[in-house]
């Protein structure tokens, strides 16, 4: 099995970690790295999945660079010989996995954009007929595709908790309704021109997250970026409303935790050998469906 990185260690520094990223502040910069860290309900798994930090960084590369043309975003480089000392002589860790980026005020909603009915906002529509507010057609079938995409924020919320969809009234409250207006219509251009990559390569994305964060030139895209931790993604070849979908994803994981019955108000369990493989392969999979490019380690 393949090295697997739980955690950075860089000498003299300092990081926080999130639920699968290290971060180091670095004054008006940040560098996130992208452990192999997997989390499933809202927990952290003891067994991290090999390669996964880099699949995520690199895919995330990807949509930077693809999308640029509609909206500016946070990557300054992923070269480890252009970061500052002490990183740039940390390849060990960081090379593929990390990104130098702009330092933002991230805004505290995540801008959800959903295509499909599937995940919280098909239990939502089981019991009232709606997402976060929002009235659909009856009778929709489970996955199904909805009239037109809707964007559906959360608020952001501590690790191990889980985020709460919220309606755009109550977006507005928060970030007031230029930045809400702004990043609704922003997050539905980038959904709508990565939908229509991912269609070319024979896949669905039915649902995804977008983080904004405001710098002196205006708000741009942050964070990870339609990435399988982000996003549903569902081969186009097997899908079929009314029922789950096979997903670009983590669904091995969280099968084998439904399965044993995994505690989801503890903590986070070793995974066994073939659910990693699995995982990893998936990950790997949509890496390379995706970008068109042979994953090199």
């Amino acid at each position: 099995m393949a090295n697997v990185i739980l955690q950075t260690n860089i000498p003299d520094t300092n990081a926080t970690h999130g639920k699968v990223r290290d971060i180091y502040d670095l004054g008006d910069k940040l560098l996130f790295v992208a452990s192999d860290r997997i989390s499933a309900f809202d927990r952290i798994m003891k067994t991290g999945i090999p390669y996964k930090g880099q699949v995520l960084t690199q895919i995330s590369k990807f949509w930077f660079e693809l999308l640029a043309d509609v909206v500016d975003n946070h990557l300054i480089t992923d070269d480890v010989s252009k970061y500052p000392a002490p990183f740039c002589d940390h390849a060990d860790q960081l090379a593929g996995r990390s990104m130098l980026v702009k330092k933002t005020k991230v805004l505290p909603v995540e801008c959800v954009i959903r295509c499909y009915i599937t995940g919280s906002g098909w239990a939502e529509y089981k019991n009232d007929g709606t997402v976060c507010g929002i009235e659909l057609p009856a009778d929709l079938k489970q996955c199904e595709k909805l009239p037109e995409l809707i964007f559906t924020p959360a608020t952001k919320a501590e690790i191990g908790d889980h985020d709460e969809n919220v309606d755009f009234k109550t977006c507005v409250d928060i970030i007031g309704i230029e930045a809400a207006e702004y990043v609704r219509d922003k997050s539905v251009a980038v959904f709508n021109k990565a939908s229509a990559h991912a269609e070319s390569k024979g896949i669905i994305l039915a649902d995804t997250k977008f983080e904004w964060g405001v710098t002196d030139d205006g708000i741009i895209l942050i964070d990870e970026v339609l990435t399988p931790d982000s996003s549903r993604f569902w081969p186009a070849d097997k899908y079929e409303a009314g029922r789950d979908q096979e997903s670009y994803d983590k669904q091995f994981v969280r099968n084998y935790l439904e399965e044993t019955e995994f505690d989801k108000s503890g903590d986070g369990v070793d995974l066994p050998d073939d659910i990693v493989a699995k995982t990893s392969a998936k990950y790997i999979e949509a890496y390379e469906v995706l970008t068109g490019k042979k994953f090199e380690v």
